[in-house]
């Protein structure tokens, strides 16, 4: 069989069938990796990025090919999650943008595509590191530049480029000897080679799932606002009663003026605004009493779609009710639990549900311009600031920490779920700042957050490029408010080379690494670096693990217990710890975290 070009609407389907191929094959994916740490995998992260776009990609119904690229890029880089969610999106956006000045794809122009693909990949990443899925996608495109001036018969090209990508795939271990350790090829580079069997089957004609399930992870994921809408609307009057989101297919000039124009329109209106252009479309979510008006106003830039209006009121009278009833059983059942401690009888209480409408958060007024300094009354977004902070957290005692270190937007996640792109976004949309300091707090979320910088026109994103939890706590508390950007940005940066810190958790999977044997179960030391040591006993474990973080220079040692562990198991690693040094500070946290026994900084 011969073919020797393909339309968007095949296109469509050769993705959607790639995304599903990744999404069926993603626990093998998982299990590629190296480290056995309970964690965000790369096939879950790759998966999760990919569906993003595949959602997106499937909704179109008259698919034609701008509609499709950018159904497909949006989509993945709002919903990159994990370094190879962020590669994996870039990858489809360099392809997207070579695709996208056609009706349909020949040889030529795929090979293009593919080199372009591996071009964006690579710019994105800092320090690229060979044997990852990066060298997988350039051989691809080394292959398909070579097969272009070959064959012109699109099935052949694919067959000998996937053929060629499982080669290099297969030397992945010669090229990072972790992967030979532990027997296996690079997790990042299989997936992607997933994708493209994938929609190599569906250009076969094989009998192949196109659909796309509903995100079911979260509640709205990826959908711009919608996260700070389910707190909102359960605790706050209702002062406008309709959220209204709807994306416009700009059909005139849109630039930064008429950004400012709109957003400023939509502040007229209503509050919680969202207004975000990528390329020739624009995504408006505002919270108002008169959908029309924001409607009508889109109108003016182009055609509407993914219009979306739901009636707050009627959410927020449900979720009082429902948070009511909850709050006076877990009320009743504190008190018995109190009572059995106590050996006293309880007569039976009668308890009421009683709808509270009474203002959590008192509203502020915000500087609609900055620059002028000009006041709009009756707003209920935050007051304008100099400097803000987003942190990823886990656990409601590391949470509550670096809230007391002043940090104005907690993004849930870290190591066992990745933030997307797009869940710092929104965080970004959140903050009325001149500078946003962003914590990632795990290196598989860092990328996350330079992407999420990149995405923001109106606003100084500066990401402090923390690796976990301690290197982010050691950062705020190195800022200075008297101090520039620049001056902050330099010192809460060099506060990540004085701490040192480790992490205990358990094995998810058999490996070797090291020259290590570790069983699934086993109780793991990890230090930013590797794995420091391996146990039975958690509480023996954490001890050597400080040990080994320790040297002549420490003054230090804190440790946040999880929300498995106790105040007074951490005291018996205190104790022992202070037995080493007499003069050595230990301090016992509540973290709070889930997964991870203890974290642990020495400074």
């Amino acid at each position: 069989m011969v073919i020797k070009t393909i339309d968007a609407a095949t296109i469509q389907k050769c993705f959607l069938a790639g995304a599903n191929a990744l999404d069926a094959r993603k626990e093998v994916i998982n299990d590629l990796n190296v480290f056995p740490v309970p964690d965000g995998d790369t096939g879950t992260n790759m998966t999760m990025t990919i569906m993003s776009a595949a959602r997106e990609a499937a909704a179109i119904e008259q698919v034609d090919m701008k509609q499709l690229c950018k159904a497909i890029s949006s989509g993945s880089l709002r919903g990159a999650r994990g370094n190879s969610g962020v590669i994996l999106s870039q990858l489809l956006r360099g392809f997207t943008k070579e695709i996208v000045k056609t009706e349909e794809v020949d040889v030529a122009i795929l090979a293009k595509a593919f080199e372009r693909a591996v071009d964006s990949a690579y710019k994105a990443v800092m320090k690229p590191k060979e044997g990852t899925i990066l060298t997988v996608a350039r051989g691809g495109a080394e292959k398909a530049m070579e097969q272009a001036e070959r064959t012109d018969n699109l099935l052949e090209f694919m067959n000998t480029v996937i053929l060629h990508m499982r080669d290099v795939l297969d030397q992945t271990p010669e090229m990072l000897p972790v992967l030979k350790q532990a027997g296996v090829v690079d997790s990042g580079g299989e997936g992607l080679l997933t994708i493209m069997e994938g929609a190599y089957d569906a250009i076969l004609g094989k009998e192949i799932r196109y659909e796309v399930e509903p995100d079911k992870t979260r509640v709205a994921v990826g959908d711009l606002g919608r996260g700070a809408d389910a707190g909102a609307v359960a605790e706050a009057d209702i002062k406008f009663g309709y959220c209204t989101e709807f994306i416009v297919m700009l059909e005139k000039k849109f630039a930064h003026a008429e950004e400012k124009s709109f957003k400023a329109y939509l502040e007229s209106i209503g509050d919680s605004i969202v207004c975000v252009a990528d390329d020739d479309i624009v995504k408006i979510h505002v919270h108002t009493n008169d959908p029309g008006l924001a409607i009508q106003k889109g109108l003016t830039y182009g055609s509407l779609t993914s219009m979306k209006i739901d009636n707050m009121r009627e959410e927020h009278n449900e979720r009082v009710i429902r948070d009511a009833e909850k709050k006076a059983a877990e009320q009743k059942d504190e008190e018995e639990r109190e009572a059995k401690r106590r050996g006293d009888v309880l007569e039976p209480i009668r308890y009421e549900t009683v709808e509270d409408n009474s203002e959590t958060e008192k509203k502020t007024s915000m500087v609609a311009d900055p620059t002028k300094g000009t006041i709009e009354e009756g707003s209920s977004v935050k007051e304008w600031k100099k400097n803000a902070f987003i942190s990823v957290s886990v656990g409601e005692g590391l949470s509550q920490i670096f809230e007391d270190l002043g940090v104005d937007v907690i993004i849930e996640g870290g190591q066992t779920m990745n933030p997307s792109t797009q869940d710092i976004l929104q965080a970004i949309e959140e903050i009325n700042a001149d500078h946003i300091f962003v914590l990632p707090n795990n290196s598989n979320i860092i990328l996350a957050a330079e992407q999420a910088k990149e995405l923001t026109e109106d606003k100084n994103i500066i990401v402090i490029p923390t690796k976990n939890i301690p290197q982010g706590i050691s950062a705020l508390v190195a800022f200075a408010e008297d101090s520039s950007v620049e001056e902050n940005t330099e010192a809460m940066t060099e506060a990540l080379s004085t701490v040192k810190s480790g992490q205990v958790t358990y094995a998810v999977r058999d490996t070797s690494l090291d020259g290590r044997q570790i069983k699934a179960g086993d109780i793991m030391g990890l230090s930013d670096k590797t794995i420091e040591t391996v146990g039975s006993d958690v509480t023996e474990t954490t001890i050597d693990l400080i040990k080994k973080l320790m040297d002549e220079e420490s003054e230090l040692v804190t440790i946040y217990y999880g929300e498995e562990g106790t105040e007074e198991d951490a005291g018996r690693i205190a104790a022992a710890i202070e037995e080493l040094d007499a003069e050595l500070e230990v301090d016992i946290q509540y973290g709070g975290q889930p997964i991870y026994y203890y974290f642990v900084s020495v400074e």
